[in-house]
């Protein structure tokens, strides 16, 4: 059977197009897996989660029928979701990829990285494509966490009360060259500008990290530096969607920074009410951007 796209919701409906009632979710950590499955609940549908061993949080996935696999275990994991009857799956929360000699593969795992191939050592979006490419060769529909979680997607605007002066829009404006630079080679999704001087790029360390770098490098008297969080050009939007947290804007706040800028309609924000209350307390702005290089930012 062929991989449905999963690319937007049914446009009859208004909901995702599944094929079943049971939709499978591949969790990594994070809080969105539990807010994934209670969005497939609301929609009558039945969750079954595989939580990633090492990775998935069992205080979010724990309250819904799971089990816990190891990554590469594939075998099981296919296994585990067509016992379950589930022909559609959501790929959501972070994985820290695992060096090769880790892995320990199973019998079907090595087949699957097998056919993977060469993107197994590209970037995360690269590798991330094929995995989904590769799930939809074995008969499952692969959903953006997106299309069940409308109300967290991020809008176009100021979110809170502070808005980016001339100069944090200046930065955000360079901001945005960089991460599509960096995400063109398949590196990260963001970066940390301060007056126009590239503090730090996400590589696969993730935001945090690269915002405690950000922290070292800024810039004593000048305004602190500006998060600015994109998605990858070309991105397939089923996997790997930038997503911000409370958790992030306490951490810009810790280091300094002034504000985070968003690519609007292309981010998922965890807890938005929290997410701008958080901006509010530490005075940083919040705000969703354009994509591209128009002259409007938001």
């Amino acid at each position: 059977m062929a991989a449905h796209q999963g690319d937007g919701p049914s446009r009859d409906s208004g909901r995702p197009a599944v094929s079943g009632d049971c939709v499978g979710i591949l969790a990594g950590g994070g809080p969105l897996p539990g807010q994934v499955a209670c969005a497939i609940q609301a929609l009558g549908l039945r969750p079954f989660i595989v939580g990633f061993l090492d990775f998935a949080d069992p205080t979010v996935i724990g309250s819904w029928p799971h089990r816990y696999i190891r990554l590469a275990a594939a075998g099981d994991i296919l296994a585990c979701l067509r016992a379950e009857g589930c022909r559609d799956l959501v790929l959501i929360g972070p994985v820290r990829r695992p060096s090769f000699s880790d892995l320990r593969p199973d019998a079907t795992g090595a087949r699957i990285m097998a056919r993977i191939g060469r993107a197994l050592f590209s970037g995360d979006d690269g590798l991330l494509a094929a995995i989904v490419r590769v799930l939809g060769e074995e008969g499952f529909a692969v959903h953006g966490a997106h299309e069940f979680l409308a109300g967290s997607v991020g809008r176009q605007g100021v979110l809170g009360d502070v808005r980016p002066d001339a100069g944090a829009e200046s930065d955000i404006r360079h901001g945005r060259m960089v991460v599509e630079a960096i995400g063109r080679l398949d590196i990260g999704q963001g970066c940390v500008v301060q007056d126009g001087l590239v503090l730090a790029v996400e590589a696969m360390e993730g935001t945090d990290r690269m915002l405690l770098r950000a922290g070292d490098c800024r810039q004593p008297g000048r305004p602190g530096g500006v998060l600015v969080k994109m998605l990858k050009p070309g991105q397939d939007r089923r996997a790997d969607l930038p997503t911000i947290g409370p958790d992030t804007v306490h951490r810009a706040a810790a280091v300094g920074l002034r504000g985070i800028a968003f690519q609007a309609g292309a981010t998922l924000l965890t807890d938005p009410a929290a997410c701008v209350a958080a901006a509010n307390a530490a005075g940083l702005f919040l705000v969703g951007i354009s994509a591209g290089d128009g002259k409007k930012l938001f």
